[in-house]
């Protein structure tokens, strides 16, 4: 989850003046008219799964990241318009001086990479650190920096660091100013990922031209940013995936939600009393004028408890009135399943009406992210309340036009017109009132049914 966490997965460091002087002017450079849109197109490849492919859409590019696409932009990229890259401008320039110990850098800035750099060494502040390329085996001596005091042995770094001019040939070497840290299952993943791309590539075009590892890193590093962006993006659908919701009771919250209409009390009552998955429920004590006329007690209820669990554990609910069959579960794999498994059982006995399979919105805290656990998101009543009322809202949208069996087929709208069938419509509103699941999970009422009984012309009652 960590790779969702936009503060903790980075690094900047101070550069040597003369270095950050000369990416100055390369970013001086990069900005000028002419180089103004070759600029864009480069950037936007770097960035690419959060430009096109939607990603920025639900996760921003880290500050590190967008760093790297800036480098890859001034020391990697060919402009497409036939320009000469950004070094080569800087390096023949003529109309104003630059210092020998910014050119210096010149060089080595050309011939840097990007790459995934495993820690071989511990992080102390007396010592230089060793990292090794995972895709060559290079290594480089690198100089201490605060932020290692984080990062430990075997952990893998996605940087950029650049030759020291002042020891050429050797592999001392200096740092580009940012990176990211990666465990080291993250790195090898990362590296993957991106082999398999270039093998993909190879093999589309149908020439092994890619795998000398700093070659095809110094033409198709950004390859390695955008198989970062996609774990990113991976890893945070897996965190908001598996996030437990809970009541305030510290219950399984049943999000996932399915309403259906039926005819035939008798024929559920028995086909779901025999099924084994099941657990009969003794009659809800529900307060409120149906409740007085015998509807609540009339609705049956049955239960599933997640096996490992213990007895608190509702996982599934399903309650049964004379004309509704309301399932409740606690994510929407369940409910998936559960309805196979009634439309199997009763076939066209089940008229389905709604389902939600949405729980309340939560955005997912940086502390959160950082845990190995999964989020837990404790629902209170008010949020609940608001979820069922949606759902029942869109479930009864076109009730009062629909044609319904207890009513002898007529519509409710077109029955309450009867003076015969009048009262039959405001009993099934009476029903539906009384075993509103609000009441049973926080002790409310979510939906208004006046609202059902205003569109088909009964009288409001009182609650």
């Amino acid at each position: 989850m960590n790779l969702a966490n936009e503060q903790t997965t980075g690094f900047f460091v101070p550069m040597a003046v003369s270095l950050d002087a000369v990416l100055g002017r390369l970013d001086q450079l990069s900005r000028q008219p002419e180089f103004i849109q070759q600029r864009e197109v480069g950037l936007a490849r770097a960035l690419r799964p959060y430009v096109e492919n939607g990603a920025g859409t639900v996760l921003a590019a880290l500050p590190q990241e967008t760093e790297l696409a800036n480098l890859s932009l001034f020391c990697d990229f060919y402009p497409e318009d036939g320009q000469l890259t950004l070094i080569e401008q800087l390096r023949d320039v003529i109309t104003e001086h630059i210092p020998d110990e910014e050119r210096a850098w010149l060089d080595p800035l050309k011939h840097s990479h990007i790459d995934l750099l495993e820690l071989l060494t511990a992080a102390t502040p007396d010592a230089p650190l060793t990292l090794r390329s995972l895709g060559d085996g290079t290594t480089f001596v690198l100089p201490y920096e605060d932020f290692a005091k984080d990062v430990s042995h075997g952990q893998v770094l996605l940087t950029r660091v650049i030759r020291d001019p002042k020891h050429p040939g050797s592999n001392h070497a200096v740092w580009a100013g940012c990176g990211l840290v990666l465990s080291p299952s993250e790195g090898q993943t990362l590296y993957d990922k991106t082999r398999e791309w270039e093998r993909r590539m190879e093999m589309s075009s149908g020439e092994l031209v890619l795998g000398e590892w700093q070659e095809f890193t110094k033409r198709f590093g950004y390859v390695l940013l955008w198989m970062f962006a996609e774990m990113r993006v991976t890893a945070l659908i897996d965190a908001v995936t598996h996030i437990q919701y809970r009541t305030p009771n510290g219950e399984p919250y049943l999000y996932a939600m399915a309403l259906y209409d039926h005819h035939e009390y008798r024929f559920f009552a028995e086909g779901l009393s025999s099924m084994e998955e099941w657990r009969a429920q003794p009659p809800a004590s529900q307060a409120g004028e149906g409740e007085r006329e015998g509807y609540a007690l009339k609705a049956k209820q049955w239960i599933q408890r997640a096996e490992s669990s213990n007895e608190t554990s509702i996982v599934a609910r399903l309650t049964l009135t004379s004309s509704q069959l309301i399932v409740e579960c606690d994510n929407r794999d369940r409910l998936n399943d559960i309805k196979h498994r009634l439309a199997g059982a009763f076939g066209f006995a089940l008229h389905f009406r709604s389902e939600t399979l949405t729980p309340p919105y939560h955005r997912v805290a940086l502390e959160e992210l950082q845990s190995n656990q999964p989020v837990t998101v404790v629902v209170s009543h008010d949020d609940d309340r608001a979820m069922l009322r949606a759902f029942l809202e869109k479930a009864y949208l076109e009730w009062s036009d629909q044609p319904h069996r207890l009513l002898g087929g007529q519509t409710p709208r077109h029955a309450a017109a009867s003076p015969a069938t009048r009262e039959a419509v405001a009993r099934l509103i009476a029903e539906m009132e009384a075993t509103d699941p609000g009441v049973r999970r926080s002790g409310q009422r979510a939906y208004d049914y006046n609202v059902l009984r205003g569109h088909v012309g009964l009288d409001e009652t009182r609650n």
